[in-house]
């Protein structure tokens, strides 16, 4: 299984928050790398890949938070960076950075990025600014070692949690799903406006997709849509709640979030106040009259 293969979901998942946290017990063990999504689906066969890539992605990187002010200790880094220059003079072929991302329980690609800036302020006698740090994360090859650049790019390749191609990948994957929603939207000819559309016309913030008309869905009026190309898990839903759905709430009225690629079934308690979660796009809607 390819992590990056098929955006779109085969099927669509909920499940229990029993059965995720069974989920999440089991990543603890995992390291972001293409033979880990083999063994999450060979232990969960059930769950199509991209939902399971979803769930891994979102637990990992609540884990590489946790951790993270360790790494980031200054004496830590120099150990690192000062083991990976030793180990760039004995083993130049060898995969220096993926293994010592592996044997310290770091993303490959959060470890290129502190090695990189260790580099820099080596190379500089200064702290290099983000954008530059950016650009040769982005473009290994510009940075002024070649070998150092042949590490780096490996980390970004092979981790499918961080890093500038699986941004990249998820920007890609976002847009694909706000296009298919779209696409639902005029088959079934209702009238809306989109982000774009509601951002020219002044608002702020907005969910994805305004509807002119409202529709029901399972009973419940719904006036916007938000596409999550997502897994819901209770971290990130909660999140969304506070930072986007209850302003969206409170400005446009009840609406309806999907979450492409599943959520824990427990999340959809919120119908009473307005908020409706689907893991695709609903096929029993009813489309209200204009008033």
């Amino acid at each position: 299984i390819d992590p990056y293969e098929g955006s779109r979901p085969v099927n669509r998942m909920q499940i229990c928050r029993a059965e995720y946290r069974a989920i999440g017990r089991f990543v603890e063990q995992l390291r972001p790398t293409r033979q880990c999504m083999k063994t999450l689906q060979t232990q969960f066969p059930h769950l199509p890949p991209s939902t399971l890539l979803s769930i891994f992605s979102q637990e990992y990187q609540k884990r590489m938070k946790r951790s993270m002010v360790r790494h980031h200790a200054s004496d830590v880094l120099k150990a690192y960076y000062q083991r990976y220059r030793s180990e760039a003079q004995t083993r130049p072929t060898a995969p220096l950075l993926l293994e010592l991302a592996n044997q310290v329980d770091l993303s490959p690609a959060l470890l290129a990025r502190l090695i990189v800036e260790c580099f820099l302020e080596e190379r500089a006698a200064s702290v290099p600014s983000r954008h530059v740090l950016n650009n040769m994360l982005r473009e290994p090859y510009s940075i002024p070692d070649l070998l150092l650049a042949k590490h780096v790019e490996q980390c970004t390749v092979n981790d499918c949690c961080y890093g500038p191609l699986v941004d990249c990948i998820k920007l890609a994957i976002g847009l694909e799903h706000e296009d298919l929603l779209r696409d639902k939207l005029r088959e079934r000819n209702l009238s809306f406006l989109d982000e774009n559309q509601l951002r020219a016309k002044g608002y702020d913030k907005t969910p994805d997709i305004i509807l002119e008309v409202p529709i029901a869905v399972d009973g419940h009026i719904v006036h916007w849509i938000e596409s999550k190309a997502s897994f819901g898990d209770e971290h990130s839903h909660h999140t969304y709640l506070n930072e986007q759905f209850w302003s969206y709430c409170n400005r446009f009225g009840p609406g309806l979030v999907i979450y492409w690629y599943g959520f824990v079934s427990e999340l959809d308690c919120q119908r009473g106040r307005g908020i409706l979660l689907r893991d695709g796009f609903p096929s029993d809607i009813v489309a209200l009259s204009r008033v």
